[in-house]
């Protein structure tokens, strides 16, 4: 899980939304775009400063994210 290290949380960074190394890129514009048809060539030629590991790292997270299960707590 070494490509996670590029996510970043910082409240001060896009309302502390997942970026991507500190960017002002979120996890959520990289997936959108990819969704929406963009190839990871497309993301890279629009962002430059981004290299291919962070839309992968971003694609790592998103599977991550949805893998996740939340139980609610019932009481007895």
């Amino acid at each position: 899980m070494e490509l996670l290290q590029r996510i970043t949380h910082d409240p001060n960074v896009m309302g502390g939304r997942p970026c991507i190394r500190g960017l002002r890129v979120t996890v959520g514009m990289v997936v959108g775009q990819l969704a929406a048809g963009s190839t990871i060539e497309d993301v890279l030629a629009a962002y430059p400063y981004l290299e291919r590991d962070d839309v992968l790292a971003a694609l790592t997270f998103a599977a991550w994210r949805v893998q996740e299960l939340e139980t609610p707590f019932r009481a007895p």
